[in-house]
């Protein structure tokens, strides 16, 4: 499935099949994730893509081709792909074991050809090994909503109530490690979304409202998972002395101005750029150990639109997931 170019849908094509190049594997895909940042893309929020591209950085799929100079992977095994595709190392932020910070990093389905499709080419650098057994669409959005989350929840230190703004995919996978870690969370949500706060309760959630609503005890961090830059101030009002506002997305709309006095008290806000290959080998041992379970809704390959417009709607409980072999 493929962009021509953003605010057009996706088109169904017939492609070559890729050689694996050097330092590469080829990668016969079983499930791609659908993700909010495949939708920024597709609408034209996301600057300079290389196009044509294939979207999807949530990818699961099995090794059939591997290019001179790999190591570490044989032929057959499932690997999954992140957003994060490729970076120099070699800059400032590359040494500091900060690639996610790169400034020549490339990233899957935006400037490297991503997994709606059968075939995927990957750095084997930025590939992950993955369990042998279960549902490949279940693992896919371990591979970007699950890194992102798990980053964003790093931030927030050892904080014991957590504010989560946007209970989606992310949110869903996050909230399983929280309660496995005896941390209490609060879902936000869209007024007037009872299904999405229904959800939230029955994943733990101490508390599920909306953001025009008080939670019932002052947060020690908030992670910021919709795409929506009001939810910043309403965040830091539910916040108490010394905690912090993550933004966990790759978007958002502009931040309207706020009192300093809802700052004030050394709260900070900070954003997340991306993952690290090291963020990604913490997380997937932490799901393992919960383990998280995936709610996905599976879509065929073609059906990638229809996926898409089911997140633009805010319709999706959990996840997305294209399945390649549906």
């Amino acid at each position: 499935m493929v962009l021509d170019r953003p605010g057009v849908p996706l088109r169904l094509a017939e492609l070559p099949l890729p050689q694996a190049s050097p330092g590469n594997i080829l990668i016969e895909v079983e499930a791609c994730g659908v993700c909010r940042t495949d939708l920024h893309l597709v609408d034209g929020e996301l600057p300079d893509p290389v196009l044509p591209m294939i979207p999807g950085h949530e990818i699961v799929g099995r090794v059939c081709a591997i290019g001179s100079g790999v190591s570490g992977f044989r032929l057959g095994e499932r690997v999954g792909v992140p957003w994060l595709g490729w970076t120099c190392g070699r800059c400032e932020f590359c040494a500091r074991g900060r690639e996610n910070l790169c400034e020549q990093a490339r990233f899957t389905g935006y400037q490297i050809q991503g997994g709606y499709a059968e075939y995927t080419l990957a750095d084997a650098r930025y590939c992950f090994p993955l369990p042998e057994e279960g549902d490949p669409a279940s693992l896919a959005p371990l591979l970007c909503a699950g890194l992102i989350g798990y980053r964003a929840l790093s931030m927030a230190g050892d904080s014991h109530r957590v504010g989560i703004y946007g209970f989606g995919a992310a949110a869903h996978i996050v909230a399983q490690v929280l309660r496995f870690q005896k941390r209490e969370f609060y879902a936000v949500t869209r007024r007037g979304d009872a299904a999405s706060q229904e959800f939230a309760r029955n994943l733990g959630a101490a508390w599920a409202g909306s953001a025009e609503e008080t939670p019932p005890a002052k947060l020690d961090a908030a992670l910021i998972f919709a795409p929506a830059g009001d939810l910043v101030p309403a965040a830091l009002r539910h916040l108490e002395r010394g905690g912090c506002v993550i933004c966990a997305g790759i978007h958002m709309s502009d931040i309207p101005s706020f009192p300093y006095s809802i700052l004030w008290g050394e709260r900070a806000i900070r954003s997340v750029a991306n993952l690290t290959r090291r963020d990604g080998e913490e997380f997937l041992a932490i799901a393992a150990k919960v383990p998280v379970r995936t709610e996905v809704r599976p879509f065929a390959l073609e059906q990638a639109n229809e996926a898409l417009a089911a997140l633009r709607r805010g319709e999706l409980q959990g996840a997305a997931a294209l399945l390649v072999h549906a």
